[in-house]
């Protein structure tokens, strides 16, 4: 068994933010297991993939929100840290490892709070206790108390009705909205003792717009706040840019780096990548005509009050 290893799940049009991801890890020095959990991918990206990670076969019958259990069940490590492939790693995640393997998981708060007192009876797991409400995109967990908390995760997240969360219908008081998400926070706060459990600030693991947040440097990755402080991870959780064009901000800049850079690990054909996030001039030029796009379009949504 791994000391450590990393684990994600991914498709083909999340091909490219893996590849960042990946990439990124390496940069930093990551030199553990990665393991990709096949949702999709085209054989052409599979072996690509093949000399860098270990592709695991995915459950077709399994929503891609569902199965980031699957590949740690399959092959576990000592520390199984489950990574998101909209990620990018600007800080090396050795120190968050090496606290886990004493038998911890540590997690980020999310953006927003939240607690449903019905989720331990739901899932029968006992009475619920008010935590700090954590993402599920990067979760590190080791030992004993993080193998069970991946098992109860497995189990438990097999009762959400997939048509009633955010990616259905979107019952706003379902009490599993947010699937894999809501479960892993109802094991926490009610299976695992609070001493056990971390749930770091957010700022070390932000989202868009990324504020307050400047590229220090971006032949390391290393991103900072004014006061110094460096987080672990920016997450793009929303729009992709690799998907959507938008505004070639922070999280754009290093992907666009990770992608084409001439010291990554994995570089996939320039082609694929969007002429946007390209070298030479014309993606000079596509790249300011998609920033003045999308600074309207931001203007606009602002003015109408519609969340961006």
């Amino acid at each position: 068994m791994s000391r450590a290893a990393f684990y994600c799940v991914a498709d083909e049009r999340y091909f490219l933010g893996l590849v960042g991801m990946l990439n990124s890890l390496r940069l930093l020095g990551h030199r553990e297991p990665v393991y990709v959990l096949d949702a999709g991918l085209t054989r052409d990206q599979r072996e690509l993939l093949a000399p860098h990670a270990s592709v695991v076969a995915g459950d077709r019958a399994t929503a891609p929100w569902l199965a980031k259990t699957l590949a740690p069940m399959r092959d576990p490590a000592e520390v199984m840290i489950l990574i998101d492939a909209d990620m990018i790693v600007t800080r090396s995640l050795a120190e968050l490892i090496a606290e886990a393997a004493a038998g911890r998981v540590i997690a980020f708060r999310n953006d927003r709070p939240r607690f449903v007192a019905q989720w331990g009876e739901l899932l029968e797991l006992g009475t619920a206790t008010p935590r700090p409400y954590v993402s599920s995109g990067l979760v590190v967990l080791g030992g004993e108390t993080g193998s069970e908390v991946l098992r109860l995760l497995d189990d438990r997240q097999r009762r959400v009705d997939m048509d009633r969360t955010l990616f259905g219908r979107n019952e706003a008081d379902y009490p599993f909205l947010y699937p894999e998400q809501d479960v892993l926070n109802a094991i926490l706060c009610t299976r695992v003792d609070a001493d056990r459990v971390d749930a770091l600030e957010n700022r070390l693991a932000p989202n868009p717009p990324f504020a307050g947040l400047r590229l220090a440097d971006e032949a390391t990755l290393r991103c900072e706040y004014a006061d110094g402080t460096q987080p672990y991870v920016l997450h793009h959780f929303h729009r992709k840019p690799w998907l959507a064009p938008m505004y070639h901000g922070l999280f754009s800049r290093l992907l666009a780096r990770l992608l084409l850079g001439p010291d990554v690990t994995l570089r996939p054909p320039a082609d694929q990548v969007p002429l946007r996030m390209r070298r030479g001039p014309i993606a000079r030029v596509e790249r300011a005509r998609v920033d003045v796009v999308d600074v309207f379009r931001r203007y606009v949504l602002h003015r109408t009050g519609t969340a961006l």
